[in-house]
């Protein structure tokens, strides 16, 4: 049912309940991440549980504890780390947004979205005061999805060796 909701409108709910401030967008933004964060962490453990050579080290008798920590999280904890840093990226979006809509961080601590929506009064006077954060956010977002494509990359065991 949370994946379902639209985050934007969970962000606002929780900020307009709890009040504006960095903590406050903080707590939203984790609230958002975290459902998706459990989804694919336990598709992954649930994947790796299901593989052959866990088969074998239950028969081989391998305890529980040495099981998860020598086996399951070292293959788990790749793909959240690339969601992780996609996930990211939409952190930056979502944060952007509460901020440009008076929601999020409020001055006189900085933010990109705050620094676009003061800017907007003068786009036809200086439009580099609300294009130049807007850049800044687009270029955050692009380097946090090509850090994750690149760690994707990197860590995944069929695509390495291959260019």
């Amino acid at each position: 049912v949370m994946l379902s909701f639209p985050y934007l409108l969970l962000a606002i709910a929780i900020v307009a309940t709890l009040g504006t401030g960095v903590q406050n967008t903080t707590l939203a933004v984790g609230i958002w991440a975290t459902p998706s964060f459990a989804r694919i962490t336990r598709g992954q453990v649930l994947n790796i549980k299901g593989r052959e050579y866990i088969t074998a080290a239950e028969a081989v008798g391998v305890s529980g504890w040495r099981m998860v920590w020598r086996y399951i999280l070292p293959n788990a904890i790749p793909p959240v780390i690339v969601f992780a840093t996609l996930y990211m990226a939409n952190a930056i979006l979502l944060e952007a947004a509460l901020s440009f809509l008076g929601l999020g961080v409020q001055p006189p601590q900085p933010s990109w979205g705050l620094m676009v929506a003061s800017g907007r009064d003068f786009l036809r006077v200086a439009p580099h005061v609300a294009t130049i954060p807007g850049v800044a956010i687009m270029l955050a977002v692009l380097g946090f999805n090509l850090l994750g494509d690149g760690l994707h990359d990197a860590l995944d065991p069929r695509l390495r060796g291959q260019v």
